[in-house]
């Protein structure tokens, strides 16, 4: 007993001692102050954009000197992008689409705008962590639209639930629905307190040597620190099993769905996605390219550039082993372009990144076949966007509240079998949400309806051309989209006679335009497995290749938040500094200051 609590003071001390050095790390601190001046006025010239958002790639544009470059611009890539300027570190950023942003681009269709990625946003309170981050990578010049309550409602056959945003109030909604479940109700509240008090843990583990992390977890010693890791290797569905019988509430525990059914998904993940919209849920004024409009000039002030069109074919690697840049070729018919950079951070996911932009030679390394064996694909997604006149609230339609048998059924189906037995199915009005949308789009509405697809069921068309795959794709890809709007116009009735055109993205869509090898939008597999102490500590922004980091979801976690994180993580590795404890200094400063003001 007394050799073990040695150990533990011994092993909290080496890591006190690292934590420290990488506080007082002399890249500098980039969060040392909160963005100056109010946000201001909405740019809505097409033109203005289009200068930040869709400068096209040429070698005349590389900046000279470049202290990075990042493949991809993503929220992940943007983030450590962004950080890096902000220490005066000069960085390329190169997209492959014809705009930046990634999941957080929009398009826009006969009058209408969609987003593809950013649906809706939890913690965008004034002070939130994830807010001055926010604010820290786009100067502060973003604006957050708060929705109404209830935020979101969730059918489970003919039931419906409502939740409504507030500490006290998100619980009293839902001991008001199931009133014989308070005592379920109040501990499943009081695990996700201890979650989102002790996940930064996971993110340290990210960032010791990794000697360190593999000490801890294999000795066992990593679950001696925190129940946070137990609770990250513990099946969601065995998790509230425990902590209740209804199966309604079992489902309304799970219902955020990112593709991975709760009983293969961590009881840890599905806690702090409750947890994160516990205070409600924001949607950014004037549209989610909003994000990457802000994040781009951020960059640019630095020397460096942000450039679309430019599909980084491999990263090259010197005869020593170390990434020294990335070699760009617009067309197979177009001249290579190679840009050289001490960092090379890759936004592109680990399996475009280890699988296809290495050379040959380094896909067979032993860290990165055991990187990649670790993960698997997530699955893919099928949009359907839908012009219309009139709007409503979110809903999350599941056919039944057995959300494990539900897909399992689903990812058993046969390709055509699809359309008539489509399973969960999230329904999204950007317009409602976003209060400048009637002013750039006078007269017009939209809805997005989201549901998963797996990737095997469009297979037979890959390798086709976006937009000419083909006929029988297109009505295989229509006769899944009807069926989802008819079940959304059941559900929105006021609706059928406003609807004017809709328009369908495949997991084939999300390979073309996001580079997802699988049409995945959440990148690699959210399973238990991902989330035990062995593979977090491996999936980290470092990898076997010298100089070579990752970013983005699959560094952390899904979603925006997910990214972003990934993105601090692969910074605070770049720049060898703890950057979570500037922020965490910065939030206190920016609340001291805010007592002040209101004395």
């Amino acid at each position: 007993m007394w050799a073990t609590l040695l150990l533990l003071v011994a092993l909290g001390t080496l890591v006190l001692g690292l934590v420290a050095y990488r506080l007082l790390a002399p890249a500098g601190n980039p969060f040392a102050s909160h963005p100056r001046g109010p946000p201001r006025p909405l740019v809505t010239e097409p033109r203005a954009r289009d200068k930040v958002l869709k400068q096209g790639f040429s070698a005349r544009r590389v900046p000279p000197q470049l202290d990075a470059v990042v493949i991809g611009s993503g929220i992940g890539g943007l983030a450590a992008a962004g950080t890096l300027a902000k220490v005066g570190k000069r960085v390329l950023v190169l997209e492959q689409h014809d705009q930046a942003g990634g999941c957080c681009h929009t398009f826009q269709e006969q009058g209408s705008e969609f987003d593809v990625g950013i649906h809706y946003v939890g913690q965008m309170h004034e002070g939130s962590m994830l807010r001055v981050a926010l604010d820290q990578l786009t100067d502060g010049q973003l604006c957050w639209q708060r929705l109404p309550d209830p935020y979101d409602e969730i059918c489970l056959g003919p039931r419906r639930y409502q939740l409504r945003a507030g500490k006290a109030a998100f619980a009293a909604a839902l001991e008001e629905q199931f009133p014989a479940e308070k005592v379920a109700i109040k501990e499943f509240m009081r695990l996700s307190k201890v979650a989102s008090r002790h996940v930064a843990l996971l993110a340290v583990l990210k960032l010791v040597p990794r000697w360190l992390a593999t000490l801890l977890v294999r000795t066992g010693l990593i679950y001696w620190i925190s129940p946070v890791f137990r609770m990250a290797a513990t099946s969601h569905s065995e998790a509230v099993a425990r902590l209740t019988a209804d199966r309604d509430l079992r489902a309304l525990l799970s219902y955020l769905f990112y593709g991975t059914a709760p009983r293969d998904s961590s009881f840890l993940v599905n806690v702090l996605m409750v947890h994160h919209y516990r205070r409600g849920a924001w949607y950014p004024r004037g549209g989610a390219s909003e994000v990457a409009f802000h994040a781009v000039p951020l960059i640019e002030r630095a020397g460096g550039a942000v450039l679309v069109r430019a599909p980084v074919t491999r990263i090259l690697v010197s005869p020593a082993g170390t990434a020294v840049g990335v070699v760009v070729q617009k067309g197979p018919s177009e001249e290579e372009v190679e840009i050289f950079a001490p960092v090379v951070i890759s936004d592109a996911g680990i399996f475009n990144t280890f699988g296809k932009l290495l050379p040959p030679q380094l896909r067979s390394h032993p860290g990165v076949r055991s990187r990649l064996a670790m993960v698997r694909h997530g699955m893919g997604s099928f949009l359907v966007f839908v012009g219309l006149r009139g709007s409503a609230a979110d809903f999350w339609i599941y056919p039944h509240n057995d959300l494990d048998a539900m897909m399992t059924h689903y990812a058993a189906l046969s390709r055509d079998d699809v359309p008539e037995n489509l399973a969960m199915m999230f329904i999204t009005f950007p317009a409602a949400k976003d209060p400048t949308y009637e002013q750039r789009h006078p007269g017009r509405s939209c809805m997005t309806i989201l549901t998963m697809a797996r990737y095997e069921w469009f297979e037979e068309w890959a390798g086709t051309r976006a937009k000419h795959r083909g006929p029988d794709y297109q009505r295989y890809k229509l006769a899944i989209a009807q069926r989802l709007l008819e079940r959304a116009l059941q559900r929105f009735p006021h609706l059928r006679d406003k609807v004017e055109f809709m328009e369908a993205a495949s997991p084939l869509t999300n390979q073309h335009y996001l580079a997802a090898p699988r049409g995945e939008m959440y990148g690699t597999e959210h399973d238990v497995g991902r989330f035990s102490p062995a593979v977090v500590a491996a999936m980290r922004a470092e990898t076997p290749v010298k100089n070579l980091y990752l970013t983005g979801q699959d560094v952390f976690s899904c979603g925006l938040a997910g990214a972003l994180h990934g993105g601090l993580l692969c910074a605070s590795t770049v720049l060898g500094r703890l950057l979570y404890l500037d922020l965490l200094l910065l939030k206190k400063k920016i609340k001291r200051r805010r007592g002040r003001q209101a004395a």
